[in-house]
């Protein structure tokens, strides 16, 4: 098994490359997924009422409300990674456990990989960019949010050059979909060949 990384900032691509790598038929593990699910589970909404009271309404964590007060305060930013990235790291785990007889290229889709120092674990890392104003241009009209809110989520993240610095390939999503595909192609043929 070779474990390849896909990761990249907020809008830079990273799910629309994801999803080509996919329907090229391989197995794409996507960490926001795990999270998506963690949120739905009664004992993590429990933990996150006890951790950050006022943001659990109706049973369900109030994401906008969470964000907020993470994204405002770097203290509590950390506390939430704390209840989330163990559970992460158990998935993680699990996948490789599961994978490593297997001699093929097995994916992750992970946009925190370098902050959550999990590079170690892969083989290479594909990163997704973009020039910085399509960037947010992207997050704002997806994600309605506005370019203050857009600014806190980007700070958390790694900045660009150094995630350029600390990967194998770059990838510029500002092109069209079969470019980009063939250029993941031309990727993945390389990464099968070494």
């Amino acid at each position: 098994m070779k474990l390849i990384a896909i990761t990249g900032s907020i809008g830079c691509g990273k799910t629309t490359i994801a999803g080509l790598i996919r329907s090229l038929g391989y197995a794409v593990y996507d960490v926001d997924g795990w999270v998506r699910r963690l949120y739905y589970k009664k004992s993590f909404i429990r933990v996150i009422d006890s951790h950050f009271p006022g943001v659990v309404e109706n049973g369900a964590v109030n994401k906008r409300k969470l964000r907020n007060l993470v994204f405002n305060n770097n203290t509590e930013l950390k506390r939430l990674e704390g209840l989330i990235h163990p559970f992460l790291k158990q998935n993680l785990r699990r996948v490789i456990r599961q994978n490593a007889s297997y001699n093929e290229l097995i994916f992750l889709d992970v946009a925190l990989l370098f902050e959550m120092g999990w590079d170690k674990y892969c083989d290479t890392v594909l990163l997704a960019t973009v020039d910085y104003e399509l960037q947010k241009q992207r997050v704002m009209a997806r994600d309605k949010v506005t370019a203050e809110d857009f600014e806190k989520i980007n700070k958390v993240q790694l900045d660009r050059e150094s995630k350029i610095l600390l990967s194998d390939v770059v990838i510029d999503t500002d092109q069209s979909k079969n470019k980009l595909l063939v250029e993941l192609m031309t990727i993945i043929g390389e990464l099968e060949q070494q």
